[in-house]
This record gives C-alpha cells, sequence and structure tokens, in this order.
C-alpha cells in the first residue's frame, strides 16, 4: 500500500508527468524559478491534454462520472497555481517538479503522493477512483408504468437492507440490553456512594458527586493506563475536568475491549496529547487565552455576551457545566466543573441584559455558558425571566447538554416555567442540546424530551462529528433515533481546527461525503441538519456552499489547504478577510479507520469530495 503512495504510485498513474522534466532546467540552478513557471506551464498543457482524452473516452458515461473529471481538473488547476502557493504557503508545483526530476523530499508524506493520485485519477477518468457504497444495481431499462415503478421499488429496498446492514453494527443505548446492561452498572456506582434511588434522580444529588479524580474513576469504570495517567494530569494541572455519576453508568464495564463506548469515553476521558497541549499552551501565554479557538474575546462588546451575526446573540451568565466535554469551544474559559464562582455578579448579568435591551437588532438571545441549566432554579428562572422581559426578544434558545449528562435536571418545574415564557406569536423558546451518539440515549433522555415538548418547547441537536462519531451511516442513524426522541438534527460541526484536539478531527470531505451519500437516503425530515465549519472571529461557514469556501492547496503531509470567506461576504462592502484552514489528511483518516476495523473501501469516494 505504502510503496503505491509514492513515486512508483504516481508514475503508474500519470506517466506522461515524467517526460516534461527533461524539457526544463535541472531544480537547484540560477534558473529555477523560470524552470519552475516553465514546468507549471508544461502542467496546465499536461492537465488539459488529460482532460480532452477522458471526456472523449467517457462521451458515454454516466454524468457523475464526467463531472468528477471536470472537478479533479478544476482542482489541480488551482491548487498548481500561483495564487494557491501564496494563500497556502506551500508549492505543489515545485514539489511534483521535484518528485519527477529525482530530487529528494523527505517532507513529503504518502497522504500528500495518495491525493495528487487521487486526483489525476479523477482527471484522467479511472474508474478505480471511485467505489460506490451502494451497489443498487440500476442500469438501463426500457420498462414502464406499474412494472418499471416495482423494479424501482425493489432498489430501494436493496439500498434501505445495505444502510441497514451498517446500522444494526452501532451501540444504541435504547435497546433493551442495553438498557438492562446500564441498570447493573447504576447499582454498582449507587452502591459505591451509597445513593438510594430517589437521590440517583435529584440532579442536584447528580452534581454534588461529580467524579473528578483518577482514583474514583477507576473504581467505578475500567481505564487504560494511559487514560488514568491523563486524569491524573489533568487534576495535577489544575485543568476543568467531571463526570456525572449518570454518565459514567452509560460507560461500559468491558470498554476497554470494546468499540460500544468510545463515544462516550471520547466525550469526557481526555487523551495525553489533548493534556500536553493545553498545559503548554498555558505555560507560553500563561492562562489559557491562547486556547480561544474563536476569538470571542474579539467578538464580546460586553462582558458575557459574543456577537457575530446581527439579529441573535449569545448570553453566558453562568460559567461552568456538570460536565467537561473534552473538545468544547469555550473550556479555556471554565475554570472546573462547577466552580463555586462561576456564576457572575448580578452587576455583570443586569449590564448585559441592559445591553441585549439597548440593541433592538437582537431578536434572539442563545443562553449558554457553561451550562445554564447547572444553575438552581431560582437563578436561572430570574436571569431567563429578565431576558423575556425584554419587548425586542422573539426567540430564548437554552444551549444544554444536561439532557445526557443529567436528564432528571428537566424536571416539570423546569418545563414549566420554559413553557409560561412562550408568547404563541410573538416568543420562541427553544432549547439545544449536543447529543454525539446513540449510545448516549437513554429512557430518561426520552422522558425529558418529552415533558420539554409536552410544553411546546422545541429541542434541537447540535453534532460535533468527530473520529470517534464518524462511520458510515453512524450519523445518520444518530438522526434517525434523534427524531424518534423528538429531537431535531439542527447543526453538524466539523470539528474546530484546534491543535490541542487533534485527534477528534475529521476531514471536511468525510463530513461532505457523509451529507450528500448517507444522509441523502435518510427522510427529508430527519437530515435537517447543516454542515458548517466554525470560523474563528467570524462564526458558521455552510460547508456545503463552494461561495463560503474553496480548495486552494494542499500541505506536504497530505492535508488539504481550503479558503473560508466570511459570511457577510458579498452582503456588506467590506468583508472581514478569508480564514485559511489546515485540513485532516486523508489518507491518514483511512488508516485509522482501518485500525478499528473499518473497511477503507467503503470510504473510497472520499477522495472525490472537495
Amino acid at each position: 500500500m505504502l510503496e503505491s503512495l509514492t513515486i512508483l504510485g504516481l508514475r503508474e498513474v500519470v506517466p506522461g508527468l515524467f517526460t516534461l522534466c527533461d524539457q526544463g532546467s535541472e531544480p537547484g540552478s540560477d534558473k529555477n524559478t523560470e524552470s519552475l513557471e516553465r514546468w507549471r506551464r508544461d502542467l496546465f498543457a499536461l492537465i488539459d491534454e488529460l482532460e480532452g482524452e477522458a471526456l472523449d473516452r467517457l462521451a458515454l458515461a454516466g454524468a457523475g462520472q464526467l463531472r468528477r473529471v471536470n472537478l479533479c481538473v478544476a482542482i489541480l488547476r488551482t491548487v498548481f497555481s500561483v495564487h494557491a502557493e501564496e494563500k497556502s504557503g506551500f508549492s505543489v508545483a515545485q514539489a511534483l517538479f521535484d518528485i519527477v526530476c529525482n530530487v529528494d523530499r523527505e517532507d513529503l508524506r504518502p497522504a500528500f503522493y495518495a491525493e495528487l493520485i487521487s486526483l489525476f485519477k479523477g482527471a484522467c477518468g479511472s474508474e478505480t477512483g471511485y467505489v460506490a457504497i451502494i451497489n443498487d444495481n440500476h442500469g438501463e431499462s426500457d420498462l414502464k408504468g406499474r412494472e418499471a415503478a416495482l423494479l424501482r421499488s425493489s432498489q430501494l429496498d436493496a439500498m434501505v437492507r445495505r444502510v441497514e446492514s451498517f446500522m444494526s453494527g452501532f451501540s444504541d443505548g435504547l435497546k433493551a440490553e442495553t438498557v438492562a446492561r446500564r441498570h447493573l452498572r447504576r447499582e454498582r456506582i449507587k452502591k459505591y456512594f451509597g445513593a438510594s434511588a430517589e437521590q440517583w434522580h435529584d440532579w442536584r444529588w447528580q452534581v454534588q458527586h461529580i467524579v473528578q479524580d483518577a482514583e474514583t474513576l477507576l473504581n467505578l469504570v475500567a481505564l487504560s493506563p494511559d487514560a488514568a495517567e491523563a486524569v491524573a494530569q489533568v487534576r495535577k494541572h489544575h485543568l476543568p475536568f467531571g463526570v456525572t455519576p449518570h454518565y459514567l453508568s452509560l460507560m461500559d464495564d468491558e470498554g476497554l475491549g470494546s468499540r460500544r463506548d468510545a463515544a462516550i469515553r471520547a466525550q469526557v476521558l481526555p487523551p495525553p496529547e489533548y493534556v500536553e497541549q493545553v498545559v503548554k499552551s498555558r505555560c507560553k501565554s500563561g492562562d489559557f487565552s491562547g486556547l480561544d479557538f474563536m476569538l470571542e474575546e474579539d467578538t464580546s462588546p460586553i462582558d458575557l455576551i459574543t456577537r457575530r451575526y446581527p439579529s441573535i446573540c449569545i448570553f453566558k451568565p453562568f460559567n461552568t457545566c456538570p460536565q467537561i466535554c473534552v473538545y468544547c469551544q469555550r473550556n479555556w474559559e471554565i475554570e472546573d466543573a462547577m466552580a463555586t464562582d462561576a456564576l457572575a455578579s448580578s452587576e455583570k448579568i443586569d449590564a448585559a441584559v441592559k445591553w441585549i435591551g439597548e440593541h433592538p437588532a437582537i431578536r434572539e438571545v442563545l443562553i449558554t455558558g457553561g451550562d445554564p441549566l447547572a444553575m438552581d432554579d431560582e437563578s436561572f428562572e430570574r436571569i431567563v425571566g429578565m431576558v423575556a422581559a425584554i419587548p425586542t426578544v422573539e426567540r430564548i434558545r437554552i444551549g444544554t447538554r444536561t439532557l445526557v449528562t443529567m436528564p432528571m435536571r428537566i424536571t416539570d418545574r423546569l418545563a414549566a416555567f420554559l413553557g409560561s415564557l412562550r408568547l404563541p406569536g410573538q416568543r420562541e423558546v427553544a432549547v439545544v442540546t449536543h447529543i454525539e451518539h446513540t449510545y448516549e440515549l437513554t429512557p430518561e433522555v426520552v422522558v425529558a424530551v418529552d415533558r420539554l415538548k409536552r410544553q411546546g418547547i422545541g429541542v434541537y441537536n447540535q453534532l460535533v462529528y468527530t473520529f470517534f462519531v464518524s462511520r458510515r451511516f453512524e450519523a445518520a442513524f444518530l438522526r434517525r433515533r434523534l427524531r424518534q426522541v423528538g429531537i431535531d438534527p439542527y447543526y453538524s460541526f466539523n470539528t474546530k481546527g484546534k491543535e490541542e484536539t487533534a485527534g477528534y478531527r475529521v476531514p471536511i470531505a468525510r463530513l461532505l461525503q457523509e451529507q450528500t451519500e448517507e444522509a441523502r437516503l435518510s427522510p427529508g425530515i430527519e437530515r435537517t441538519d447543516e454542515a458548517v465549519f466554525n470560523v474563528p472571529g467570524q462564526g458558521k461557514g455552510y460547508i456545503r456552499s463552494t461561495r463560503q469556501r474553496q480548495l486552494i492547496g494542499l500541505a506536504a503531509d497530505g492535508s488539504r489547504i481550503y479558503e473560508f470567506f466570511p459570511w457577510e461576504d458579498g452582503i456588506v462592502q467590506i468583508a472581514p478577510k478569508p480564514y485559511v484552514a489546515r485540513d485532516v489528511p486523508i489518507f491518514d483518516y483511512l488508516e485509522r479507520l482501518k485500525a478499528i476495523g473499518e473497511k477503507v473501501e467503503d470510504y473510497q469516494s472520499i477522495w472525490y469530495y472537495y
């Protein structure tokens, strides 16, 4: 495999490349710049020739193949351009020049060759460049009417069977066997803490017994030595950490030998490299401000408020959570799980609310944090009530993860209070949660959501598309189960490009592939989420919109380099500068999938999503 992802593989796909070098000067000579430009012109000519040959050969082929040829040709022209070099800081043209002229380039990784090979295969119209995930055997048919409809229906049945073959392999927290297994785990945890059933179902008890140290964790769940050491280092360096007893009950006793709860563990158990990077960042800057990936400080016009868009602001009165997600956008701001000084002062809260009232353009307020539902009822009701009293606020959103970290927080009192704020035709109230995987769903989540829905409160989900939830049809299965529970899919976030959470990141191409191929096979009401990339200082860029992003280059390690355009582009006269982001190498991602037992051939079309 690795041998095919070197010069040998490139020569096999595009032998014409290796005849071009003879026409130019040797690399390293005084005329190297002139030689590179001549080489660039020859490259473009070769690409035109490959495109023409491919289109002639595939004249009667399907539209998909022809589009792929045109797309790959366009991408090749882009990555070989001078503009791409200036934006990305790396010359793909120079790298290819050196390759064909036998200049040693130790910096070029197999993932780099893999990208070039896939691009040239696509430009050449190679049949091996794409493997369909579902072989539905459509073919041509002369049938009409009912006979054609029956054939089509049988083909659709075959598609569903293929999808089900993927979905049946995923862990599901609502399956009877899962519920029974977790009941036993819960009893053991209750026994450890000496808790009664009534205490367990009291969210305040859950908050009082958040697990924050490696010793207690080891008594309640199996941990690898590396995981246990990472948690110990987290506490040693005073990094925020915490897991609720309820969430611990979702982990498996045999977790070390099973992937069933991998997404659960990845949420809260920081890998060693995360701890190392966070500590390094603090040592460098003296605090955690260097981890402010989204540049929230640059978009905060007043304490507790973030504003990136015209008609909505974020209000953060409570700066902690019962449980800390490893890849949280704001964990750099959080001192610890349920930190005692997390509630902002009355003066700051009053000032923030007053500011919202002074800006009638803001029609929607997202109250988040931290997790606002970790506040006591009195504080929560007072603060949200103040926001509801602003006449110009038409929608209040509550951002919370308590539906999965401690669903017992959604009490009758809380649901009734939120319901009382609704004014049909005037004010909407919604809850936005964050459920990553079907294994996080429990009967308690179902009850909590139903309690909110009966009060007319919409419930929406934001999925962070990490490696641990990115297998084929894994997100599609989550959407399906969410809708059954009563939760609407809202956003699928490409994992932020933070260095400390590099192990969680997934190539943009994988999310495009998921949205285009897998989500498309679900009913429309299940696939209502939008794939987005969070641009620092600007906000959400829609991944499926090529008006908001484009691939501009490749790096030596095989990373694709994207340019994201601000959402204001085309709306205001002077928009913020575009943001350049380096993605996860597709080859490396596929190698990780292979390591956990996935069939890489099921993902091969990933190369042709840009």
